[in-house]
């Protein structure tokens, strides 16, 4: 991809946020499209590529009265939405569509109309992770985050620090579901859900939904807000088996997609002001850090604790709050999507001071999947 070919001209999120008992799946996908469209002055005739992941994109079109030209029904967990925006700027670019528009919508606390976190018994994980007593993403992911800790002499301590900082900028955010400041201690007293993990260290359950409208850099003065353009992107797989991800104390996912949007973006990690991680767990900022080339392997841990993401710090991460703080529906990737878009353009709640260019960085499962976006607000 060519960097800044293609920008952001629509952004927003769900009317409401947390807990919405009353709107279904595909209400919360329509909500935010709709809500999308509104910010960047369009409707829904004027959108001919779709792209979603939790419901089909035949569905999407066909209940938002679209006919597109380009559809992307690419699902592989909480970093689909990256890949889509990956996917969506390739297409503008090879001419398959000219405004492709990017949902997202889950129900994860109400759960209406919302599917299960089942696993097929004749699955890989289902045959071979299983039995262990490998069933939820919290039995999951502990798996290489004790490794990872041997390994590193990362501490319980190290994890809390990353959930105290991201309260810290759920504080400033509104819209978040908690903001109420914790200590290291609060989050270490807080009730065992899996070793190590502590309840504050996992992510919230929440409803809502958000949404990005994409189109050609060439177009992107015609709309009513400042573009953002897709500077680099990248995306990767893994395993769909936690137990047999290459190396435990790294996601080869993270490291493939994050090289690769680099590269296309021409960017140095000097030049980078704003940073979001996905954190379904307390874990993975670290493994973030590392993995993009941020710090080295096992210094993430004293990066974090010397505050340099923390508010005022040299690298603000996470700044709406994280899947810890802010929200997390079960694929979290888009509201951090969505926290890269306000801060290019100047309007997030946590505005870091002149930033220009900012990483996104998305998991899908447990290390699965992984896509990364950077964003930049100068054409």
């Amino acid at each position: 991809m060519k960097p800044k070919s293609v920008a952001v001209v629509g952004a927003a999120e769900t009317t409401k946020m947390g807990k919405i008992p009353d709107v279904s799946v595909l209400g919360l996908h329509a909500d935010a499209a709709l809500n999308a469209m509104k910010d960047a002055g369009l409707k829904p005739s004027d959108i001919d590529g779709v792209a979603t992941a939790g419901v089909s994109p035949v569905e999407l079109a066909q209940y938002l009265g679209i006919t597109p030209t380009y559809a992307d029904g690419t699902s592989v967990g909480g970093c689909s939405f990256m890949l889509h925006v990956r996917h969506a700027a390739a297409a503008i670019n090879e001419g398959l569509c000219k405004t492709v528009l990017i949902t997202h919508g889950e129900s994860g606390r109400s759960r209406v109309g919302a599917g299960g976190f089942g696993r097929n018994a004749t699955s890989l994980m289902g045959q071979f992770e299983m039995p262990y007593g490998v069933t939820s993403p919290p039995t999951m992911f502990t798996i290489p985050v004790l490794r990872y800790m041997k390994t590193y002499g990362v501490t319980e301590e190290d994890l809390a620090m990353v959930a105290v900082i991201q309260r810290e900028w759920a504080a400033l955010n509104p819209r978040s579901s908690f903001k109420d400041p914790i200590t290291v201690d609060d989050v270490l007293n807080s009730p065992m859900i899996a070793w190590p993990f502590r309840m504050l260290m996992c992510c919230l359950v929440t409803d809502g939904g958000g949404a990005l409208i994409l189109t050609s850099a060439d177009r992107a003065k015609d709309f009513p807000n400042k573009p953002v353009f897709v500077l680099g992107t990248g995306e990767s797989v893994e395993t769909p088996m936690v137990s047999q991800m290459e190396d435990f104390n790294s996601s080869k996912a993270f490291r493939v997609s994050g090289k690769k949007a680099f590269e296309e973006a021409g960017i140095k990690h000097a030049d980078v002001d704003h940073l979001m991680i996905y954190d379904a767990f307390a874990h993975l900022p670290l493994y973030g850090l590392e993995d993009l080339g941020f710090v080295k392997p096992g210094e993430a841990k004293d990066f974090v604790r010397e505050r340099n993401t923390a508010i005022g710090g040299k690298l603000p991460m996470n700044t709406n709050g994280g899947g810890l703080s802010y929200m997390h529906s079960g694929m979290y990737g888009m509201y951090a999507l969505m926290e890269s878009v306000k801060q290019m353009r100047g309007t997030a709640a946590a505005q870091v001071e002149g930033a220009k260019i900012s990483v996104c960085q998305g998991v899908g499962g447990m290390f699965a999947a992984a896509g990364t976006v950077i964003f930049g607000n100068e054409g």
